[in-house]
């Protein structure tokens, strides 16, 4: 068994599971079903989410999208291992908070997944926080707006171009590893592109095709997602969490937290006080 398992929290119509994946390439997907309605934020790896609605590249920041009775596959021909936090709903209560929302018609989803967004930057590190502070009074909200925010963000998702090859996604896959390695080191376009022996362009075009943003995106994203965990869940000086997540000076990483995040790092671990 390559996957474990475990409940974080769970109530009348839901749940939330940490998911570690520890298969690597070469060992041979299998299939399995979604009993419910799965909302799973991937926080580590990279993997191959195949199910009737598509085949995608998933990455941190991205979120699988499952429907009651589907069948699907995940596989690791690109890379080793995984980490999600998995929400699952019953058609119930997704159908109860789909009638809050009067923008969403339809329920069940249509794509395999949503890529990394900005608007859930927030939301999924305020999860991943909660997971690593083993807070489970915390889900039961966390829960109910994952499933609203995703619900809204898929209703308007839609897909275009050329599929990426095998070959592409591979290559993606592996400068993400990378990116997740060096966060906190420079990393140019120049050498993520040759790390995966292809030219920058090429890399540009496939890495935003597969990700849904670009590398240099994925690289600031993931460095504020870092800070945001460790702001909501360490003590530490805003400073000394800056400057350990890749960024140089403290008022670039202080406009681009508010950027991305909506509020100044102050106010964002306030926030985790005034929770309590």
């Amino acid at each position: 068994m390559t996957t474990a398992q475990k409940t974080l929290a769970s109530g009348h119509g839901w749940q939330v599971s940490d998911v570690v994946c520890t298969a690597i390439a070469g060992d041979k997907p299998f299939e399995e079903e979604h009993c419910s309605f799965c909302v799973a934020a991937v926080t580590r790896g990279a993997f191959r989410y195949r199910t009737r609605q598509g085949t995608a590249m998933l990455a941190p920041g991205a979120i699988l999208l499952g429907n009651p009775g589907a069948c699907y596959e995940c596989g690791h021909e690109h890379g080793a291992g995984d980490r999600c936090l998995s929400f699952h709903f019953s058609p119930a209560y997704l159908e109860r908070v789909l009638a809050d929302l009067p923008d969403v018609k339809r329920l069940g989803f249509t794509h395999p997944r949503l890529p990394p967004l900005p608007a859930l930057a927030p939301l999924l590190a305020e999860a991943e926080a909660a997971r690593e502070a083993g807070d489970g009074d915390a889900f039961e909200e966390l829960g109910l707006r994952m499933a609203g925010a995703v619900a809204t963000a898929a209703a308007g998702t839609s897909t275009a171009g050329r599929t990426p090859s095998r070959r592409d996604q591979k290559r993606v896959a592996e400068a993400v590893r990378l990116i997740e390695l060096n966060a906190d080191r420079p990393l140019s376009l120049s050498k993520l592109a040759a790390g995966v022996a292809t030219s920058p362009f090429h890399f540009l075009r496939t890495f935003r095709q597969v990700a849904g943003m670009t590398p240099y995106q994925f690289l600031l994203r993931t460095r504020l997602h870092r800070a945001a965990v460790r702001l909501r869940s360490s003590g530490a000086a805003i400073s000394t969490i800056a400057f350990d997540a890749g960024f140089n000076d403290l008022s670039t990483f202080n406009r681009r937290f508010r950027r991305e995040m909506g509020q100044a790092p102050g106010a964002y671990r306030a926030r985790r006080t005034r929770g309590r």
